[in-house]
This record gives C-alpha cells, sequence and structure tokens, in this order.
C-alpha cells in the first residue's frame, strides 16, 4: 500500500507559523507523503516565517498583487490550487484557521472530492462581521471539512453546535505552542536586535507596552480611537516605552503616523519578523492588540493583553484573565492599561502552570490522526 498523499496549503504568516510544526511532523512519518503548497497570499510575511522553520515549499502560486481585493485574490487562488490540486491528485488537503487561502483551498478541495482536514477548526464568534471575512470563511471550512482539528473543548462544542459529527473531531490543543517550543529556545540562545529600539526596552531596564493593529473592522474610526487612547498612555506614563510595528497598509500606517508619530516615548517602527516579535513580545509588561494570533501568544508568554475588539473567537484567555476584551474604546483601553501599568506586575497567572491553548503536542496529535486516515 502506497503512502498518503497530503496537501498542506497556506499563505500567510500566522498559517505559516501554525502549520510548520505539523508540516515538520508530517514529513517524519514513514507513511505519508507531504507536499507543501504556498499560495503568496502575503509575500514577504510568509517567506519570513517558513525561514525560521527551514521550510521550503515545494510550490509556490505567488499570488499577490498590489490592490488586489477579496474577489479578486479569491478567484485567482481558486483556479491556481484547481489547477494544482488536479496535476497531483492528493488523497487529502489540510488548511489552517480561516484566511481566504484557506477558504479557497477547502473549497477547490470539495469540488474536487478530496477530503479536507481543518487544523484550528471550530472557533467562532457567532458574528459574520468580526473578523470580517474570517468568520465566514471558517464557518464554509467547516461545512467541507471531513476532519476538524479543534485546539480546544470549546471549540468542539461549537462544532458539535453546528451539526458536525463528534467522532471527525479531535481536540489537539493550538499548534501555535508546539511554534513557540520550537522558536523560544533559539530567542534564549541568540536574541534577535530590533535596532529601531532604545536600549532600555531590549534590555528591559524599563517597562515597555507593545501595541499592534490591522484588522479591517478597525480601520477608520476604531483605530483612532485606539491610538488617542496610546497617546493619553503615552502623556500619563513617560516612564513607559510604547511599541507599535506598524502594519504597511496605508489604512494603518497614515492613521497611526498622524495620531502617534511625536510622542517621544512611542516608537512607530517596522513590521517584525515573527522571532523580532516573539522576543518583543517576551519584554513587554502589556500587550494592546487586535490580533488573533497574540490572544494565544500572550497568555503562552505569560503577557496580559487587552483585545481591541467587540468579540473573540478565543474566550479561553478572557476565563483565566489573560486577556480582556476592551474594544476600541479609548476610555476602556486607558482605564484597564493604566491599572496594569499602575500595578506593575503582570496580571495573569502563569499560563506555563495551565495554558489554555495546550502542551505543545497538538502536530503531534494531528499527524497519529493523518496516519490512520
Amino acid at each position: 500500500m502506497g503512502r498518503t498523499k497530503v496537501v498542506f496549503v497556506l499563505g500567510t504568516r500566522p498559517e505559516a507559523i501554525k502549520l510548520a510544526p505539523v508540516v515538520l511532523q508530517g514529513r517524519g512519518a514513514p507513511t505519508l507523503d507531504c507536499a507543501l503548497l504556498c499560495t503568496g497570499q502575503h509575500r514577504e510575511m510568509v517567506d519570513q516565517a517558513l525561514r525560521i522553520f527551514s521550510l521550503t515549499p515545494d510550490v509556490d502560486l505567488n499570488i499577490m498583487k498590489h490592490g488586489q481585493d477579496l474577489a479578486d485574490l479569491t478567484a485567482a487562488l481558486m483556479v491556481e490550487i484547481d489547477r494544482y490540486i488536479k496535476q497531483r491528485r492528493p488523497d487529502l488537503v489540510v488548511v489552517q484557521g480561516d484566511t481566504t487561502t484557506a477558504y479557497s483551498a477547502a473549497q477547490v478541495a470539495f469540488y474536487n472530492r478530496v477530503p479536507v482536514a481543518h487544523v484550528e477548526a471550530g472557533l467562532r464568534t457567532w458574528n459574520k462581521h468580526a473578523p470580517f471575512p474570517e468568520e465566514i470563511n471558517r464557518v464554509f471550512i467547516s461545512r467541507v471539512s471531513d476532519i476538524h482539528f479543534a485546539p480546544t473543548a470549546s471549540a468542539r462544542e461549537n462544532l458539535l453546535k453546528e451539526g458536525v459529527n463528534g467522532a471527525r473531531i479531535y481536540v489537539t490543543g493550538n499548534t501555535i505552542v508546539d511554534a513557540l517550543n520550537i522558536i523560544l529556545p533559539d530567542i534564549a540562545v541568540s536574541p534577535p536586535n530590533i535596532p529601531e529600539l532604545p536600549k532600555s526596552v531590549l534590555l528591559h531596564s524599563s517597562p515597555t507596552v507593545l501595541i499592534t493593529g490591522h484588522r479591517r473592522e478597525s480601520w477608520g474610526y476604531g483605530l483612532r480611537q485606539v491610538c488617542e487612547a496610546v497617546r493619553e498612555l503615552a502623556s500619563t506614563f513617560l516612564e513607559v516605552s510604547f511599541v507599535y510595528p506598524v502594519h504597511l497598509n496605508p489604512k494603518v500606517s497614515e492613521t497611526v503616523s498622524v495620531c502617534l508619530g511625536r510622542l517621544r516615548n512611542v516608537h512607530l517602527i517596522r513590521p517584525l519578523d515573527y522571532r523580532e516579535l516573539i522576543h518583543l513580545m517576551s519584554l513587554s509588561d502589556l500587550i494592546i492588540s487586535d490580533s488573533g494570533g497574540i490572544q494565544e501568544e500572550a497568555p503562552s508568554l505569560g503577557k496580559p493583553v487587552l483585545v481591541t475588539r467587540e468579540f473573540t473567537e478565543r474566550p479561553e484567555g478572557v476565563e483565566i484573565g489573560a486577556a480582556v476584551l476592551v474594544g476600541c474604546n479609548t476610555k476602556r483601553i486607558v482605564t484597564e492599561a493604566s491599572r496594569r501599568l499602575m500595578e506593575c506586575r503582570p496580571q495573569a497567572g502563569s499560563p506555563r502552570a495551565a495554558n489554555p491553548y495546550g502542551d505543545g503536542r497538538a502536530a503531534e496529535r494531528i499527524i497519529e490522526v493523518l496516519e490512520s486516515y
């Protein structure tokens, strides 16, 4: 009997980070013939992430084009992924999360009657506009998937509520913990230098707040409100360094630079690669972010995070007090951040003792299931 032909599809940095441990584990499985397909949805960012894990795609579609909207991107992805699947004829397609790449690959696999395995299945906010378009993407992926790798028990419950057969759901933990376990020892030995930052931040000799923001639903008024909160905090806590790696999208960068560009203790820097970001997170005393991944990484690193969203598909961090939903509400952000900065200590318990996102063996569990499929 031949080996099972598995295609892992990714196109963005989060997908690359979270699928990397699975791909690495899968390549060592004797019963699997693994191929890695990169769509290039986020060109430079996905390349950086793959290099960190020493992964090279077997096929790179290089689909990214300047000014591409979601409809154009989806159409291009479906055509190119369809061409590849017809050529390779895999036994199984594995997608991760809720990106346009994941949605397109799952749909195309379904059209070609190829089974789909979904890593990080079952996350829900129950609001189709938040996050946009990811909430609808992952709902669609669940409808066509044959294997559901839920990161947590609550994600499994979400799938059961939607009528997914419980026998096809496997609670594995989140592969982000696996990825951190690969990266953190290397960072400890050889911490990355971030030359744009003062030594007080890199030596952790002064308090630091990390800010990130990029979500579509926050563009415009919401992002301005977050920036106003950071401005007020920076003016109050002059001894604190506020570090904001600014997303390259003009809808983000222009708003941030106008509001925060002239404050002495606010450092607007380039987007960081993943090693740099994790290193900076480990040096921070507080994180303010709308990122889904950071909601998982922050408690894994023992860092409190204020989530600038109204809804979250990751309630586990909120339930243990590691994350607080503050929305894009200037007053709430200032109040919650001020309380933590005045207390000068993390509010979350030690995630090493009880990490809601798993024990770092998610990839191992996923590959065990794929080998038996």
